[in-house]
Formats: C-alpha cells, sequence, structure tokens
C-alpha cells in the first residue's frame, strides 16, 4: 500500500498540473488531504461512484503520461547514478588525502562536486 501510494504521490508531483481541474481537486483530496470518497461526494453532493470515476480517470491519465515520458523513471536513475557519483567523489577525495597529496586531484574532486551539485539542480 505504502508504495502504491508513494507511485500516486509521485504520478501527482510529476504530471498533477496536466489533469483537468476536477481530477486535479479530487485527486488531492483523496490522497494528499486522504479523505474518502464518501466524503469528497457529500462535499461535492455527487455520488460516491462518481468521485472514485473521475479519481480512477485521473490515475489512468497520470499512468499513460508516466508510460509515455517515463519522466518518473529517468528521475530514479538519475538520483542513483547522483549517488554513486557522490561515493566516488568520496573515495577519490579519501585516496588523495591518504595516499597522494596532489592538488591536480584535488581540483578534479572539486570539479566532480561541481557536476554534482548542478544534476541536483535540475
Amino acid at each position: 500500500m505504502k508504495n502504491q501510494a508513494y507511485r500516486m504521490a509521485m504520478l501527482y508531483d510529476f504530471y498533477g498540473d496536466l489533469l483537468t481541474p476536477r481530477q486535479k481537486e479530487f485527486y488531492d483530496l483523496y490522497y494528499n488531504d486522504d479523505l474518502s470518497l464518501a466524503e469528497i461526494a457529500e462535499n461535492y453532493g455527487i455520488t460516491r461512484q462518481g468521485v472514485r470515476d473521475i479519481i480512477v480517470r485521473a490515475e489512468k491519465a497520470l499512468e499513460d503520461i508516466e508510460e509515455k515520458t517515463g519522466l518518473i523513471q529517468r528521475y530514479h536513475r538519475t538520483r542513483s547514478a547522483v549517488a554513486a557519483l557522490h561515493q566516488q567523489k568520496a573515495r577519490l577525495e579519501e585516496l588523495n588525502q591518504t595516499r597522494f597529496g596532489d592538488q591536480e586531484l584535488a581540483e578534479i574532486a572539486a570539479q566532480l562536486q561541481e557536476a554534482i551539485d548542478q544534476l541536483e539542480r535540475e
């Protein structure tokens, strides 16, 4: 369940602005404000099934967009690559400090950190 909630939150964060205003509102109330279908239905004067249909259509739309664009998958791959770069940079700095004491290696580590910082800002 937590994985599904996390996935729905990621889909909404990435693509929520592409939903219709009503889909966006109901999706937000259901997933982010944790309102039940019945509570949303009561607040908007429609049936519980009507609310469910809107949310299901929104979920389908978000899933379809992710299937076509793959932005969330790319985001996770990038985060993983950045974490690996952090580890390699730390290893480079450690080796330089304990074995080499080379200024050029220190500059390379600093440039690597700048590149990592740029990736994290994107």
